[in-house]
């Protein structure tokens, strides 16, 4: 499929060393990364777009300076933390946005509601959106006392994505156990712990594309039947990322998710009444789970989900009958019409 119109995409990536040594089986590693940048490059060019790739570290200055020398007709937005506990993903939109460039994706607010899981959470709730009930930030060891507990509750990092800190032992069943989790989690990552009581039912990913009219794509589920009893049903860093490990390898996603029409009607409207309250633009991801009577409850809203080929977002895009290349197209279109109600002032 052809582009008609020959826009100029600075594809902007995040360059920076990891946070922690990255081993070969992991594929959320630096070098997993830049695979990816370069087949969605070369998928852009193949469509008829002029690429730049933008790898940007940790001079901000510099990455101005190649913008303002480039003057892309858009930026594509694929800048991803990797060091725990940074926000820096809002600060590049940010800079994006107020250097006058039109950009693919959510807005820096957006991006950062959704990094503070606990503000957003927080957010949400307000708004009657259903969430994980029993839901705690816990800045310190003794914060554990002050709430009452229902058990079991998971517990993870409380600006981290990607699974980064969710492990076997993320799901307590005692305050013991929770206290020596919240005690890891500030030690290691340098933040506040999340906590909430753990559902124990379905869990599956919405993918929303769209700018003024989302689109819901066909569900997705994460099926963790196949895992051995002493492994917590969880979305881990192992389940995402690590090959080798029994968490990756006997959990699964069926694309589209065999559900009862109406239990799909409840959980897309509910990941759109999500996505929408938080900013969310061009396209992202909720993840839903149910509670212990079928209830769809949001369990995070991703602003910045994976675009690689044939997995996540765009496993769910080609169920709806949108290829990768297409998938890449109607992103940049969105771009350029710019979110609702926001007004383009070139600042810098």
């Amino acid at each position: 499929m052809k582009q008609t119109t020959r826009y100029h995409v600075a594809l902007v990536y995040n360059a920076g060393a990891s946070a922690s040594p990255e081993v070969p089986e992991d594929t959320g590693s630096t070098d997993d990364l830049r695979k990816m940048i370069r087949r969605m490059a070369h998928v852009m060019r193949k469509v008829g777009y002029k690429v730049t790739i933008v790898p940007l570290a940790n001079d901000l200055l510099a990455f101005q300076r190649k913008l303002r020398r480039l003057r892309p007709d858009v930026v594509f937005n694929q800048y991803d933390d990797v060091v725990h506990g940074a926000l820096y993903e809002m600060r590049v939109a940010a800079l994006v946005q107020m250097m006058g460039f039109p950009m693919t994706g959510s807005p820096a607010l957006a991006l950062g509601l959704s990094r503070y899981k606990y503000m957003s959470a927080s957010l949400l709730q307000g708004g009657g959106v259903p969430m994980a009930p029993n839901t705690e930030l816990l800045e310190r060891i003794g914060d554990v006392d002050r709430c009452k507990w229902n058990f079991p509750v998971i517990v993870q990092p409380s600006r981290e994505h990607a699974g980064i800190g969710l492990s076997r032992d993320s799901v307590v069943s005692t305050k013991t156990k929770l206290r020596e989790k919240v005690r890891e989690i500030l030690n290691h990552y340098h933040q506040p712990a999340l906590a909430q009581h753990f559902l124990p039912g379905r869990e599956f990913n919405v993918g929303i594309l769209g700018g003024r009219k989302l689109t819901v794509l066909p569900l997705a589920e994460v099926d963790y039947t196949k895992l051995p009893k002493d492994i917590p049903p969880i979305m881990s860093y192992a389940a995402k990322w690590m090959e080798d490990s029994v968490e990756y390898q006997r959990t699964s996603v069926s694309c589209p998710a065999h559900v009862e029409p109406f239990l799909a009607r409840e959980i897309s409207s509910i990941a759109l009444r999500a996505f929408r309250a938080v900013g969310g633009w061009g396209y992202g991801r909720v993840d839903i789970r149910l509670d212990e009577v079928g209830q769809p409850r949001v369990l995070e809203v991703n602003c910045n989900p994976s675009l690689d080929e044939s997995v996540a977002l765009a496993r769910s895009a080609e169920k709806a009958g949108i290829d990768y290349p297409h998938l890449l197209q109607q992103i940049v279109k969105i771009a350029m019409e710019g979110p609702s109600f926001d007004v383009g002032v070139q600042m810098i």
